[in-house]
């Protein structure tokens, strides 16, 4: 029975060394049976895809200086060339691992058969003859090829002949085509050490704090010693047992004449010398920690909104330099939790800075007096406070400059005199509450308001007006314009986001049984003759579209979006194009210097920010506008200077909404509230500005021309957004002017106009250029640095304190527009 036995193993052995043999011959003398031609193929694209293709890296996220701030990453890897790794690395590796590794050709074929014998008449696999470049096929197919997919793992481990000879045969492959040197790099860079820890710099990095490049000869061997068992000799969790591995792989360089022996006993005597703790960075937005974060965050939802999906930036080793500026983040902060204690319960202090510019409108600082992290027990958040639609409350009277605006457009100059009564009943709005005359429709009321006391002249200039912000004024101009004309301003100076949300500050949710979910706030706000609560600003709101806004208006009505990016570069250090939306000449650029100017008397005189101004003892020539909500629930400010736009809003971010109170001790809730616009935003805004203006020249405001200090008629461009690109250019040229168009990626409909500019007014015969969508995004593609130039660098009434003479308080009782359900944290 035992000769029969050792005859059947014998013939084994002699099928499995034949089955090998013919699969490793299989790329030299073609296909002898063993596989399918349909398999050949298979081997052979695999093979290409190791030589061509890099497994997944880490993408770097830093500040606009290029200094990291946070990293992305499935596997924790870097990629090193093989002349960055040290000699004493590679020669562990090979001693312990392959030490014929420099004599085959891929496929050892003395240890194979030694290890084909010993395994077949044992019974079992207990000796591998795997050489170095058959584990890199082996952990390049588990870790990367296959790295989501169990099934496939599995398979690319499973012990079988047919396996084997798959490993054998791109094995032979990658020999013919790369070096020795490559494929160990190779090896290096793919393996696991850890968890997380993949290849050879992160290992270097989290046991020792150092790079490949200087790995001593100790900590080489005890690298090497970990590569088959990354989770059993993990040294941190069994440090004796990566001892005793470490010295053995220490003499089998020895043995291997890769050491002597007085320097191999020396290395044995050094500790293991692991940083204590071992660590990996934190993948995500967490690891830019506490005031970073935000900035992270809203530059990765860019991303994502701009091309690139989460999955490639977590693998595709980009180095991604954003516009944060650490000095103005800083003072921001501070600021922020100057005015407001980030303990504070149930209330938030949110800032976003912008930098205005015809070209590139750059996101420099994104804070808020909360921290950014997962630890809510210590007032940290991972909610986009300075970025998101995140005030469900609103920006009160921070609206009235898109009337203004409106105003402006369609003939009024900001010495026109406008109506500014302590009362009103509007006979055109509905939706009052029950002091309010009825219409005449079953239950159906006028929409009634007053100003806050007596003290406004029963008419005043529209300049005067954005200083002291009387009610009555403003909602009597939305009757004389027309709803659309006014919410449409706020979407084209950069309310977009915003806009398209639902009154509850999230996207409409077409499957929502209240009719004000299903749609935008855009639609909400035309939608029955019109709300004449909009310039009053009572629902959601985003701090950072506000800070835009103004960034609009002082780059003379050019709308670009709030950029976070500076540049983005591939592993290779190549730029790739990020689809960003084009700038766009929102309305004129008069209108806008003539908007600047109406909006410069916010923080002097009687304006409702000018105790918040002289407390800081600003100088300077500004825009300013300040809004504070029905209930005190919220309160807004947003300025700006050539120089720099910001936006500030403080917010109940509770799960119980009421009013703020700020006077008689710190900002805090409370049953009624007395927040206005001119304390807690504008007190964080003047704080940092001052500050991130220092040794700035003074740069004063553009000159307003005759038209729009005075008034004059209407000359208006058709607004053709959403139509169709034939339909858009038939009405544009019947009005009288040029058409341009050029064609954008994006995920509208094919042939839709997804932007024109200019939008608003200009002297007929103009060309109006449409960007028309070609109804898709692309991936994002690397070009080349010769075609590529880098970027530029770059609710109701607003009074500011309510004892100040001649200042505006709280509304005299206008209705609130009520949400469906209070916003909760």
């Amino acid at each position: 029975m035992r000769a029969r036995n050792g005859v059947l193993k014998l013939l084994g052995l002699c099928l499995l060394a034949g089955v090998l043999l013919a699969g490793m011959m299989f790329p030299v003398v073609g296909a002898l049976g063993v596989v399918s031609n349909r398999a050949s193929d298979t081997v052979d694209s695999i093979s290409a895809d190791l030589v061509s293709t890099d497994p997944p890296l880490i993408s770097t996220i830093t500040d606009k200086d290029g200094a990291p701030i946070a990293y992305l990453y499935d596997q924790y890897r870097v990629l090193v060339p093989p002349e960055k790794i040290s000699p004493t690395m590679k020669a562990a590796l090979v001693s312990v691992e392959d030490r014929r590794f420099y004599e085959h050709q891929g496929v050892d074929w003395k240890g194979t058969i030694r290890a084909g014998l010993t395994n077949q008449f044992s019974g079992s696999v207990t000796q591998g003859a795997s050489t170095l470049t058959q584990q890199y096929v082996k952990n390049y197919l588990v870790h990367v090829v296959a790295r989501n997919n169990q099934v496939e793992q599995q398979k690319a481990q499973e012990q079988t002949v047919a396996r084997k000879a798959r490993e054998a045969r791109i094995s032979l492959q990658l020999e013919r085509k790369l070096g020795k040197e490559e494929i160990l790099a190779r090896y290096l860079n793919v393996v696991p050490f850890g968890s997380t820890v993949y290849g050879i710099a992160a290992a270097s990095q989290a046991y020792f704090e150092t790079t490949p490049d200087k790995l001593t000869v100790a900590q080489s061997a005890m690298l090497a010693g970990m590569v088959n068992s990354p989770s059993a000799l993990n040294p941190e969790v069994f440090p004796e047992k990566a001892l005793v591995r470490r010295n053995q792989v220490i003499d089998k360089m020895v043995e291997n004449d890769k050491l002597s022996r007085d320097a191999a006993e020396t290395a044995k005597l050094e500790p293991l010398g692991l940083v204590s703790p071992v660590r990996t960075p934190p993948s995500g937005c967490v690891g830019a920690g506490p005031e970073h974060g935000f900035f992270c965050s809203y530059a990765l939802n860019y991303l994502e909104r701009n091309g690139f999906s989460l999955e490639q930036l977590k693998t595709g080793g980009y180095t991604i330099q954003t516009t944060l500026d650490r000095t103005i983040t800083q003072h921001a902060k501070s600021a922020a939790e100057a005015q407001v204690a980030k303990s504070t319960e149930g209330l938030a202090n949110a800032m976003a800075i912008v930098r205005p510019g015809k070209e590139r409108h750059e996101v420099v600082a994104l804070v808020a007096n909360r921290d950014y992290g997962l630890k809510g027990d210590q007032f940290q958040t991972q909610f986009d406070l300075p970025s998101g639609v995140e005030n469900k409350f609103g920006a009160g009277s921070v609206y009235k400059v898109f009337t203004a605006a409106a105003a402006l457009e369609k003939g009024m100059g900001i010495e026109s005199t406008m109506a500014t009564p302590n009362s009103y009943v509007s006979r055109v709005f509905k939706g009052g509450g029950d002091k309010c005359p009825p219409t005449g429709e079953p239950s159906t009321r006028w929409y009634c308001l007053g100003n806050e006391n007596s003290r406004y002249p029963p008419q005043m200039s529209l300049q005067t007006a954005l200083q002291t912000s009387p009610n009555t004024g403003f909602v009597i101009l939305e009757e004389q314009l027309g709803m659309d004309p006014v919410v449409d301003m706020a979407s084209r100076l950069g309310m977009r986001e915003t806009m398209a949300t639902n009154i509850a500050g999230v996207r409409p949710d077409p499957k929502a049984k209240n009719k004000e979910l299903r749609i935008s706030q855009t639609e909400f706000y035309k939608s029955n003759g019109g709300n004449a609560s909009f310039t009053l600003s009572p629902a959601p709101v985003s701090t950072l579209e506000l800070a835009n806004v103004a960034a609009t208006i002082m780059s003379g009505g050019v709308w670009c979006p709030p950029s976070p990016i500076g540049k983005v570069l591939d592993r290779t250090g190549k730029p790739v194009v990020v689809n960003e939306a084009p700038c766009e000449q929102v309305v004129a650029e008069p209108l806008a210097n003539g908007l600047a100017v109406g909006m410069s008397k916010d923080d002097t005189g009687g304006g409702t920010a000018a105790r918040a101004a002289q407390q800081f003892k600003w100088a300077r020539p500004m825009i300013g506008k300040t809004g504070t909500t029905e209930e005190f629930k919220s309160a807004a400010f947003m300025g700006a200077t050539p120089d720099f736009a910001g936006a500030v809003q403080a917010f109940n971010d509770g799960v119980e909404p009421r009013g703020i109170c700020v006077n008689g001790g710190p900002p805090r809730l409370c049953a009624k509230g007395d927040i206005y616009g001119g304390t807690v935003p504008a007190r964080t805004w003047f704080d940092t500005m001052t500050k991130i203006h220092e040794g700035l020249p003074v740069r004063g405001l553009p000159p307003v021309e005759e038209r729009y200090l005075k008034g004059g008629a209407e000359i208006r461009i058709p607004d053709v957004v959403g139509r169709n690109v034939n339909d858009a250019t038939r009405t544009l040229e019947q009005a009288g002017y040029k058409v341009s168009v050029q064609t954008r990626n994006s995920p509208q409909p094919k042939g839709q106009v997804v932007s024109q500019t200019p939008r608003g007014s200009a002297l007929r015969g103009t060309v109006v250029t449409l960007l028309v969508s070609s109804g898709y995004v692309p991936p994002p593609q690397p070009v080349e640095p010769t075609t590529t130039t880098d970027p530029k660098p770059p609710g109701q009434t607003d009074p500011g304190q309510p004892t100040q003479p001649g200042e505006p308080g709280r509304p005299g009782g206008p209705p609130r527009v009520t949400l469906p359900t209070e916003p909760t944290r």
